[in-house]
């Protein structure tokens, strides 16, 4: 079958993000998948370069944007939906699920009383399953939790976006700890993309390569069946969620955490100002780990 989708990748190496449009060449309507707003977390201050590169393709290639889509609350890098909407419209989506996840994070930050975690600061929350259109192009939207509880796959033509679930086969798949993740969740949501037809293109949201290669973020269904090094076939679920368990619990606590998760539950909205103008962004001190978010 003919694809009938243009996809074009955007790599930024600050925080090994990959963005994507994705495109009906017929109608020349595209969807913007995670987009970076830049963050300098020495000065604190915001830019806006890598979503520039964005809107440029996207004027370049004259498209309309029908959707910008998140398919999770990020913690290593903040969203530049709010901005890349004000500039070229769509729809800001993410998961129905991204309540929860705004539910947990409020009693962390102890948010200004006019945050109602209730997923309205987003466009349209989508529910598994649900399918949508990009342009005469339809697309599926896949409830895929386990890393957090509001991960979601964006399946459209021949390729589908999996978010941090799963990585390149030799970087293996996404961490389990955060608020509400659940490694035997995640195991059954890989489970669920590793179903799809063989042939299917994977994008991946992030590559952290060994230093023999590049950067690289698009592989195959049949490619991660094969070598995955987590979830190859074979990998049992106890095994996974024994190796999961372990290995996550070296992990560091990402280093833009507390900036990205009080940005993006917002769809990439800052924080409304105080009085003086100036926005500003709340951090717990002595108050929680990685591991006690929720």
């Amino acid at each position: 079958m003919t694809a009938k989708t243009t996809t074009k990748a955007f790599f930024d190496p600050a925080t090994w993000t990959v963005t994507y449009v994705v495109w009906d060449r017929a109608s020349r309507h595209a969807a913007v998948i995670d987009p970076v707003l830049d963050y300098d977390f020495k000065s604190a201050h915001t830019h806006t370069v890598s979503a520039d590169r964005v809107l440029a393709y996207v004027a370049e290639h004259h498209l309309q944007i029908d959707w910008i889509l998140e398919t999770h609350a990020h913690a290593d890098h903040l969203s530049a939906a709010h901005y890349m909407k004000g500039r070229v419209g769509g729809r800001m989506a993410i998961s129905e699920h991204i309540r929860d996840v705004q539910a947990g994070f409020t009693k962390i930050f102890n948010f200004e009383r006019s945050f109602i975690p209730d997923g309205s600061q987003f466009d349209h929350l989508f529910k598994d399953g649900e399918t949508f259109m990009i342009g005469g192009v339809q697309a599926t939207a896949l409830q895929i939790p386990g890393h957090t509880p509001a991960d979601m796959a964006y399946q459209v033509d021949s390729v589908v976006f999996v978010g941090d679930t799963l990585f390149m086969p030799d970087v293996g798949t996404a961490r389990a700890d955060f608020p509400g993740g659940d490694a035997h969740q995640l195991y059954r949501s890989i489970q669920r993309i590793l179903q799809l037809p063989d042939e299917t293109v994977v994008y991946v949201c992030h590559d952290y390569p060994p230093q023999t290669r590049q950067p690289q973020w698009q592989t195959t269904v049949a490619a991660q069946r094969a070598n995955n090094i987590h979830v190859k076939d074979g990998i049992s679920e106890n095994a996974f969620v024994a190796m999961r368990t372990a290995r996550d619990a070296t992990l560091d606590t990402p280093v833009l955490i507390l900036p990205s998760i009080q940005v993006n539950i917002r769809a990439g909205q800052l924080p409304p100002a105080d009085d003086n103008g100036i926005t500003y962004l709340r951090i717990p001190l002595n108050a929680l780990s990685v591991h006690s978010f929720g």
